[in-house]
């Protein structure tokens, strides 16, 4: 299959590394030039539980590249989903099909805005990764995938699901992804907006009661809003999310507290500040994620905190 993989940080390296490991055609497409050369020139270095391996692999900016793509995969940071999507426009064509198993809400009608929602499937991952270096990403543990169209069903969400078995990660087609989106996006609440502030790895809060109490806060807070938004989830499951989280990757440094510490804008509009608009909008009340939204953003604006980049000013980045 001759896949685009829209975003060549982490996680998009490490979805598109092991397509191009499988045998797909893989382009992945970043703004970030000196992202580009590392990985034309060096190839990508994927390090993960069975040890180290390079993988030749293309790198581009969106508009060095033509003609169509069967797939097009969305890995960049929800703020820059909508230009990428832009940008990317002229790969996809009438028998393509667009994927987002990006972090947050609101990534499918970015995408759906530029290349309909016809073609388009939506999704979550719990696998994670880390950019170690330019072309250089580390994962660890194992995760899944679950898929689903956005609107009709049809036989090329299998095929997709299969396209990503293939290549060593774990897929299926899932009718109810919309609710482990929304756990997803509670755990991610919880997660990331809690190192971010407190500059800790998962493993620094893990047995902290202060931390545990205000987690269990947020997911209450996240599954209530996502009951009103018609998905039952089921707080359970994202506290085994949590926990296995805890003993599994406890070095790990979620994306928004790497977003921290690189100077960047992080997705907090997508994972807290969306849980905020949800609620706001059905009668529910989420102080906890609305607070945790505003301590993120004063972190990211201040002087004496990070330097950001303009949210418009590197599309394509993960």
């Amino acid at each position: 299959m001759k896949v685009a993989v829209i975003g060549a940080g982490a996680m998009g390296c490490l979805f598109g590394g092991r397509l191009a490991q499988a045998g797909h055609e893989v382009v992945l497409v970043d703004a970030s030039q000196p992202q580009i050369d590392a990985l034309n020139e060096r190839g990508l270095l994927l390090t993960d539980d069975n040890g180290t391996s390079r993988i030749k692999i293309q790198a581009a900016g969106a508009a060095e590249l033509s003609g169509v793509r069967e797939l097009l995969i969305f890995f960049t940071k929800a703020m820059h989903t909508a230009a990428a999507a832009r940008d990317a426009k002229h790969l996809f064509g009438p028998q393509s099909w667009a994927l987002t198993v990006q972090n947050g809400i609101g990534n499918d009608d970015a995408i759906a805005a530029h290349v309909g929602r016809e073609r388009l499937v939506v999704g979550m991952t719990n696998y994670s990764a880390d950019l170690v270096g330019l072309g250089q990403v580390t994962t660890q543990g194992f995760g899944e995938i679950r898929i689903w169209a956005a609107e009709q069903p049809g036989p090329r969400v299998s095929e997709i699901a299969t396209c990503l078995n293939d290549a060593g990660l774990v897929c299926r087609a899932d009718p109810n992804v919309w609710t482990a989106i929304w756990e997803k996006v509670t755990f991610n609440a919880a997660m990331n907006a809690v190192a971010a502030i407190t500059r800790l790895p998962v493993g620094g809060f893990a047995e902290n009661p202060d931390a545990r109490h205000l987690l269990g806060r947020i997911v209450e807070e996240g599954s209530a809003v996502a009951l009103a938004a018609g998905h039952a989830i089921d707080p359970a499951n994202v506290w085994a999310v949590i926990d296995a989280a805890f003993a599994a990757h406890r070095r790990h440094k979620p994306s928004m507290l790497q977003d921290i510490l690189a100077g960047r804008l992080t997705e907090i509009d997508a994972i807290n500040g969306a849980i905020v608009l949800q609620g706001r909008a059905r009668g529910v009340p989420t102080p906890y994620n609305d607070a945790l939204a505003s301590l993120v953003r004063i972190i990211e604006r201040s002087a004496e905190g990070t330097s950001v980049a303009p949210a418009d000013a590197s599309p394509i980045k993960r």
